[in-house]
C-alpha cells in the first residue's frame, strides 16, 4: 500500500520561505514521478510542480517559476518543494500525489494522496 507523508507547513509572512517534504513508501516510484498540487477553500485542486524520480526533469505551473524549486531525495523515496518570495496567493492546503499515467498537470493522472499540509502567507 502506497504511503505518502507530507511535512513542512506553516504560518509565513509574505516574502519568507518554506520547504514541503512528502516521504513516500509501498511502491518502486523509479518509472513515475510525484508532483505537488495546492487548493485554496472553494476553488479546485491546481498544479504547482511535477519531479520524474528518474530523469529529474521538473515543471512548474506559472505562477510559482523562479519561486518554487522540486527536487528529490531517491535514497529517502522523498520529495520537496521549496517555496521562497511566498505570497498570500499561495496559502492554500498542499499535496503531494504519485502519478499513475497522462499528463503531470492534472489531477486525474495522480492515484494516491498524501493528506495535506497548510501553507498559510499573511501580508
Amino acid at each position: 500500500q502506497v504511503q505518502l507523508v507530507e511535512s513542512g507547513g506553516g504560518l509565513v509572512q509574505a516574502g519568507g520561505s518554506l520547504r514541503l517534504s512528502c516521504a513516500a513508501s509501498g511502491r518502486t516510484f523509479s518509472d513515475n514521478g510525484m508532483g505537488w498540487f495546492r487548493q485554496a477553500p472553494g476553488k479546485e485542486r491546481d498544479f504547482v510542480a511535477y519531479i520524474h524520480w528518474s530523469t529529474g526533469n521538473t515543471y512548474y505551473a506559472e505562477s510559482v517559476k523562479g519561486r518554487f524549486t522540486i527536487y528529490r531525495d531517491n535514497a529517502k523515496n522523498t520529495i520537496y518543494l521549496k517555496m521562497n518570495s511566498l505570497k498570500p496567493e499561495d496559502t492554500a492546503v498542499y499535496y503531494c500525489g504519485t502519478r499513475l499515467s497522462g499528463s503531470a498537470y492534472y489531477s486525474e493522472s495522480y492515484d494516491y494522496w498524501g493528506q495535506g499540509t497548510q501553507v498559510t502567507v499573511s501580508s
